[in-house]
């Protein structure tokens, strides 16, 4: 059986019983893609070799448990493990960023820097962010990722098209509808989404 030529779900079928050099082709077919996701969101190569390393250890762990149906396209399901793997790496971050005022000789916390915004500012743009990520949580799966690629990785939407294999119409489309959808929720939910 040539590999080259097998479709993705092909490839994950034949792993899962045995063939090893299915998961070589499926990385070789896709790691490029995934890789270039994780780096856009990271913008540090080597912690995204990282990332990309854990993310396909993940997989083959994963494919090998029986956790993984096949609702769509392979390619989604990795790029949603890098994501998730992402939020962990920088959720660990943030837990390992506490600073002790009494490590210092002068008054840490007495800095004009932190004086900017007021306590009320940030929890109400807390407040706010946490609201637009429940919001973007509930779209489908093909807005949600189109919203997140656009909004928190910057890319354009022929990027869009391209990463996630459809037309520059269909990833628009996804955007209007998610929009949409989301305005409705708003409007449904009374939200108020502004900090000031």
């Amino acid at each position: 059986m040539n590999v080259h030529n097998q479709e993705d779900y092909v490839l994950v079928k034949d792993f899962i019983t045995g063939n090893e050099a299915c998961i070589e082709e499926l990385i070789r077919r896709h790691k490029d893609r995934v890789y270039t996701y994780i780096l856009l969101i990271v913008k540090n190569s080597q912690l995204a070799e990282d990332i990309f390393q854990d993310t396909f250890i993940k997989v083959i762990k994963s494919l090998r448990r029986g956790k993984y149906q096949d609702k769509g396209k392979f390619l989604s399901w990795v790029l949603r493990i890098a994501h998730n793997l992402i939020i962990d790496h920088y959720r660990k971050q943030k837990l390992m960023r506490t600073v002790s005022n009494d490590d210092s000789d002068y008054d840490l916390l007495n800095n004009h820097k932190l004086a900017d915004a007021t306590i009320e500012d940030n929890l109400v743009h807390d407040q706010v962010m946490n609201d637009v990520k429940r919001l973007i949580a509930t779209l489908p799966e093909d807005q949600r990722q189109v919203v997140y690629l656009r909004h928190y990785c910057g890319l354009s939407f022929k990027e869009i098209a391209d990463q996630t294999g459809v037309s520059i119409n269909t990833a628009l489309g996804r955007m209007r509808y998610a929009l949409i959808n989301m305005r409705k929720m708003i409007k449904e939910k009374n939200l108020s989404l502004t900090t000031s």
